[in-house]
């Protein structure tokens, strides 16, 4: 009797806290799925499947998922997807939006329900400051830069690799506070230099209960979208397609669902689940995600040209023939540089207005509006005088640029005083590019050997040359 007592014994023992099978699987993991312990720990005593989970940044999961895994637990499968990588077997587990999380005060700037391109302007212009997580490690913050270039583009559809308007990005970039593998944990330490973070909605809920923070963040769904995260547990290995199943069946029931949300503040994917208080606000329509590779590749090289402190220097022609429909011209194609698609805080602008001599020299480092006001007053001045120096003026120029600085002509005639066009190219200009807007007149020959020997090109003068010249000279050709 005592031996058959042991038997049994043994036999309960070898079940223990491994639950009733012990069964064991590998997954690849985000390491924002660490807050699940709890949840993991229960699946495990009721079904008796462990969940031994390897935690990586997403981009490296992303990459690393045939390696002896059963299982894969991403914020998405799109990133899969792109390069036919993703499993045939997954099941939404959660959900997510990427969002603004902010402080009251800058909550009550923005406006109800803005759009990204409002938060980009505000950004842009000096007036917020914001956290995200690093675009080449973390879904998060490519999910930022696709919610402000789909914003920019206009199309409601998927992006494509000429909707990327990287000039637009760098105008939201221009409102980054810090990036971070981290951005919870960074914003935490960092939070009296930043007005909020971009992150998944459940991280600025988890970030408010924690009592981490002096005040806490608000949420704001912008208008017009954003990426969905619906954390896809994903098949691996087909030999462990049982276990997955009991896994699967399990964190989809009303308790598991329950559990998730109530211990990591992400919504549950089985909408008959009821949401807490803090979950009731509409997800509203999800951003589309690209479905092709290039498209992150370009968001990832506006990412990486972002950053303030880039020099740019306008030479404008002010000579007498410029008066009129001309200078009227002129001044439309720089009104249209306003926006966070264009100036943006932190870009050290200068604007040189030339006639037969250099008429005025105008430099700001724009962090309000009130400084691009600044500039849009210059340009507006009604004093044109005779002569013409184009190579004085750009000579000028660039003994003021800075190594990468980038340099726009705009002019309507020939050079006719001060030195010649020979004399100019014999100095040194590798400080940055000069792009030539070509207004009546002026001869393309000579500025085309211009622009040549300093690597950028001539567009003819109307408001949307100089747009696509300044998005050039911000490398996003």
């Amino acid at each position: 009797m005592v031996r058959a007592v042991l038997v049994l014994v043994l036999l309960l023992s070898a079940c223990g806290p491994g639950g009733p099978e012990g069964t064991k699987l590998t997954v690849l993991a985000t390491a924002e799925l660490a807050d699940l312990g709890p949840v993991l720990a229960d699946l495990r005593r009721d079904t008796g499947v462990e969940l031994a989970m390897d935690y990586r940044d997403t981009m490296t999961a992303a990459a690393e998922l045939n390696r002896g895994f059963d299982l894969a637990w991403l914020p998405t499968g799109r990133f899969l997807r792109l390069r036919d990588a993703e499993p045939k077997l997954t099941t939404s587990i959660m959900l997510s939006p990427l969002v603004l999380g902010v402080k009251a005060g800058e909550a009550a700037k923005l406006g109800a329900r803005p759009t990204w391109a409002d938060i980009a302007d505000r950004a842009a212009g000096g007036g917020l400051r914001f956290g995200m997580a690093d675009p080449h490690v973390s879904g998060s913050g490519m999910a930022a830069l696709i919610g402000v270039a789909t914003a920019a583009a206009g199309t409601g559809a998927a992006l494509r690799p000429e909707d990327v308007r990287c000039d637009r990005i760098q105008g939201f970039l221009a409102g980054r506070a810090f990036d971070a593998p981290d951005v919870s944990g960074e914003y935490v330490r960092r939070q009296d230099e930043a007005g909020g973070i971009v992150a998944p909605e459940a991280a600025i809920l988890a970030l408010n209960a924690s009592g981490r923070l002096r005040e806490p963040l608000q949420v704001v769904h912008p208008r017009d979208g954003s990426v969905l995260e619906d954390y896809p547990l994903m098949l691996v290995n087909p030999d462990r397609r049982a276990a997955y199943d009991k896994v699967v069946g399990w964190l989809r029931t009303p308790a598991a669902q329950r559990a998730i949300m109530d211990r990591t503040f992400r919504r549950p994917a089985d909408p008959a689940v009821p949401r807490r208080a803090e979950l009731a606000a509409p997800i509203g329509d999800p951003l589309y995600f690209p479905d092709r590779q290039e498209v992150l590749d370009r968001l990832l090289r506006a990412y990486d040209r972002a950053g303030t402190g880039r020099q740019v220097i306008f030479v404008l022609d002010y000579s007498l023939s410029m008066a009129g429909p001309r200078v009227a011209a002129l001044r439309r194609a720089f009104a249209a540089l306003s926006g966070f698609d264009r100036f943006y805080a932190g870009e050290n602008v200068t604007i040189i207005r030339f006639a037969g001599q250099v008429l005025e020299e105008r430099t700001v480092t724009v962090a309000r509006q009130e400084d691009v006001d600044a500039l849009q007053a210059v340009v507006g001045s009604a004093d044109l005088r005779p002569h013409t120096a184009i190579w004085a003026a750009l000579e000028r120029a660039y003994r003021i640029a800075k190594p990468g600085a980038s340099i726009v002509l705009m002019t309507d005639g020939e050079n006719n005083a001060g030195p010649g066009l020979d004399a100019f190219l014999g100095g040194r200009h590798d400080a940055g590019p000069t792009y030539a807007i070509r207004f009546g007149e002026a001869d393309p020959a000579e500025l085309g050997r211009v622009t040549a020997a300093t690597g950028g090109r001539v567009v003819d003068g109307d408001a949307e040359s100089l747009t696509e010249a300044v998005k050039e000279l911000r490398g996003c050709r």
